[in-house]
C-alpha cells in the first residue's frame, strides 16, 4: 500500500534532521604542542584549523575561537580568546589556519604552510583542553552555557564539558585531526584521530576534493541534494 504523501514527507524530515544539525563550518585540526621549550614538539606554534564543508561561502568575520582548560571556563584569561577580523570569508571546501601561540625561540619546526592569522594566544595544552568556535564571545562561561555555538571540541581527559565530542589525548607531536579531511561530523570523539607530525592547511591549500565532489554527509538530505546539485 502506498503511504500518504504527508507521512512520506514527515519521514523524510526525520531522516534529514541530523544533517541539518551539523554546522558546515567546523574545527578540523587542533595542535597544542607548539611553543614548548622542552620535549620534542613538531611545530613552534600552536594552531587551530577551521574548515567549511558546505557549498556556499560563509562570512566568519567577528566570530570567536576560545580555549578552555580541561575543567576550566572558556576564555578565563584575556589571551584565551581570539576574534576573526571583520570581512573574513571562508569559501566552500576551504580551510583557514590560525596560529595561536609560538615564536622562533621555541623548539620545533615552522608550520608547513603560512597561517592565515597569527595571534599571541591562546597557549593551549599539548595533551588536554577544549576549543570553542562561536559567533559570540563567551568569556569566563561554563561549558554548556555558551551562546552562538558553531562547534566545540575537547581533547584528552577529565572534562567538565558534557555532551562535547572528546578527541583522543595528544602529545607535543600530535594534533587532533578531523577525519575525511574535515568532512566527518557525527558529534563524536570518533570524528577525530591523533595524528603525529600533522599537516595543517591554510586558505591557499588545495580544497578538499571529497567535499567538492559529493555531499559531505550520506543522509537522506545529502542524497536528495546530490540529485539537484
Amino acid at each position: 500500500m502506498m503511504k500518504p504523501l504527508g507521512s512520506l514527507l514527515a519521514l523524510m524530515a526525520v531522516c534529514a534532521a541530523p544533517a541539518l544539525a551539523a554546522n558546515p563550518v567546523r574545527i578540523s585540526q587542533i595542535y597544542g604542542g607548539g611553543g614548548n621549550t622542552t620535549g620534542t614538539p613538531t611545530y613552534k606554534e600552536d594552531y587551530i584549523e577551521v574548515y567549511n564543508s558546505g557549498d556556499v561561502a560563509v562570512d566568519i568575520g567577528g566570530w570567536w575561537l576560545q580555549y578552555g582548560t580541561t575543567n576550566g571556563l572558556w576564555a578565563s584569561a584575556p589571551n584565551q580568546a581570539v576574534q576573526f577580523p571583520l570581512g573574513t570569508t571562508i569559501q566552500p571546501c576551504q580551510y583557514m589556519l590560525v596560529a595561536t601561540y609560538g615564536g622562533s625561540a621555541f623548539l620545533g619546526s615552522s608550520l608547513l604552510v603560512r597561517s592565515d592569522f597569527a595571534f599571541a594566544g591562546p597557549n593551549m595544552s599539548a595533551t588536554s583542553g577544549k576549543v570553542l568556535l562561536s559567533t559570540a564571545a563567551n568569556f569566563s562561561v561554563a561549558c554548556g552555557s555558551e551562546v552562538g555555538v558553531v562547534d566545540k571540541v575537547a581533547y584528552g581527559t577529565s572534562f567538565n564539558c558534557p555532551g562535547t565530542p572528546i578527541a583522543p589525548g595528544l602529545s607535543d607531536q600530535q594534533a587532533a585531526v578531523r577525519n575525511d579531511g574535515g568532512n566527518q561530523d557525527t558529534d563524536s570523539g570518533a570524528d577525530f584521530t591523533a595524528v603525529s607530525n600533522p599537516v595543517p592547511h591554510n586558505s591557499q591549500s588545495t580544497r578538499n576534493p571529497a567535499c567538492l565532489a559529493t555531499p559531505t554527509r550520506s543522509t537522506t538530505w545529502g542524497q536528495v541534494k546530490s540529485i539537484y546539485r
